[in-house]
């Protein structure tokens, strides 16, 4: 409970961090500038959810070596992690500046948003290696038990981005990209304060010439467990971009709808979400330990506290998500604001079946399985394109609302096959398999 609790309230101001932007510009630069930031939604979840998964995935490791008690294995792999932040980059810099243009024109994004959009994503894109500094180094900390001190410098990072958000969009007129600046400059300072804290009041961390000298075969090891949880988030993406091109295709009305009913989804979706990642790394501490028994314990036991917050996050999605969304819409938009009411009561209606998803996929991902728990982002993938090629265009915002409902159900009865399959594996070799820590590999 001390760990999670940290967790969920960082979670929640993750939020309130992404939608700070959001809330100011509608309020600020009106309904366009504010359908122009929801649109480039999916894209940046491609691209920042993959330096997001990276980083968790790549923590693993650490969280492992630490719950074995093995201290030099913590440093030794996380000295590795600043050869492997930057390369991750020093690539989603390239990518994106060569592609982010292609890719909105590839996702039918309306003429009369597209160039907000490009100018906010852009920036956002160009500033990830603030988001992966501070993704990186709270990781590292949550590996090590520590969810209180991330929290305290995201919270931090909030009021700077508010700060930043107005000072830039109101006073000094910079439009949506002021936003991004706000977001890119903030985070940069959370990250910073991390890592100034890691080597200040965490002697395990302390590294020293030796930890911090690339090393291949290590990297190559904790790569094997961040990539793959870094394209789950990124397979996930295409399914959400492919959607959002469906979306696009309604018009920017529809666009608006998706996109403030998106964000009161993420706000009271989040403690799901962060038992989810309280499962990642209680998996990976007592695999290091060799607790298999605790493991399953642990997954059913937040699972049944999950399904109970999904009957309350209905009613909250049911009786208030319209008047949440009057945070980015205004309440004379009738029309937007029952699209938006519609789409939360279809998608909570179904929330069990995502608090399944971010449990037993997290729960894999942190006994090392990112390999096979990347499986449940192709499938949710499969499902979000059959919905967008074969019913938006005959039943319109209908077949949005039941989009995520439908790839849930794929990824879950995928998950529920791999949990039983990867469990009894590692029941019968049950300190760090073969397959989550080659013996040569073990520090």
């Amino acid at each position: 409970m001390h760990f999670c609790v940290p967790l969920l309230i960082g979670n929640i101001f993750q939020q309130f961090y992404n939608l700070a932007d959001s809330i100011l510009v509608g309020r600020i630069l009106g309904l366009n500038a504010f359908a122009a930031v929801g649109s480039t939604g999916a894209l940046s979840f491609l691209i920042l959810g993959f330096a997001l998964g990276v980083c968790s995935g790549f923590a693993i490791p650490v969280a492992q070596s630490f719950g074995a008690g093995d201290a030099d294995a913590v440093r030794s792999r996380t000295g590795q992690l600043v050869w492997l932040g930057f390369g991750i980059t020093a690539l989603i810099m390239f990518v994106t500046y060569f592609w982010t243009d292609d890719l909105l024109r590839a996702m039918n994004t309306p003429a009369e948003i597209f160039d907000d959009a490009y100018r906010y994503i852009l920036i956002v894109f160009l500033g990830v290696g603030a988001t992966m500094l501070y993704n990186l180094s709270s990781s590292v900390l949550r590996a090590l038990g520590d969810s209180r001190t991330p929290l305290n410098f995201l919270i931090g990072a909030v009021f700077v981005n508010i700060v930043l958000d107005i000072a830039f969009m109101k006073y000094l007129h910079m439009g949506v990209e002021g936003a991004a600046y706000a977001t890119v400059m903030s985070q940069l300072a959370s990250g910073l304060a991390c890592l100034v804290y890691m080597r200040r009041k965490v002697p395990m961390l302390r590294l020293s010439a030796s930890n911090l000298k690339p090393d291949l075969r290590r990297m190559g090891f904790i790569a094997m467990v961040g990539v793959p949880m870094g394209l789950q988030f990124s397979i996930t993406a295409v399914g959400s971009i492919l959607m959002q091109s469906a979306v696009n295709g309604l018009g920017a009305g529809a666009v608006a709808a998706v996109s403030a009913a998106s964000k009161v989804h993420n706000i009271v979706s989040a403690p799901m979400e962060t038992a989810g990642v309280a499962m990642a790394t209680y998996c990976g501490q007592n695999l290091g330990a060799g607790k298999i028994d605790r493991i399953r314990r642990g997954i059913w036991a937040t699972l049944g506290v999950t399904m109970l917050y999904s009957a309350f996050a209905f009613l909250v999605n049911f009786t208030a998500g319209t008047a949440i969304a009057t945070l980015f819409v205004s309440a004379s938009e009738v029309e937007i604001l029952r699209d938006v009411h519609r789409y939360l009561t279809v998608n909570s209606a179904f929330y069990p079946m995502l608090s399944v998803i971010f449990i037993f996929r997290n729960g894999l991902q942190g006994m090392g399985f990112s390999r096979q728990a990347m499986g449940a982002g192709l499938a949710e993938l499969i499902a979000r394109a059959l919905v967008a090629f074969g019913l938006v265009g005959r039943l319109g915002f209908t077949a949005v609302c039941f989009a995520n409902p439908v790839a849930w159900l794929f990824a879950d009865s995928l998950l529920l096959w791999l949990y039983a399959r990867e469990m009894k594996a590692v029941s019968v070799e049950p300190v760090l398999s073969r397959r989550a820590a080659p013996k040569k590999l073990a520090r």
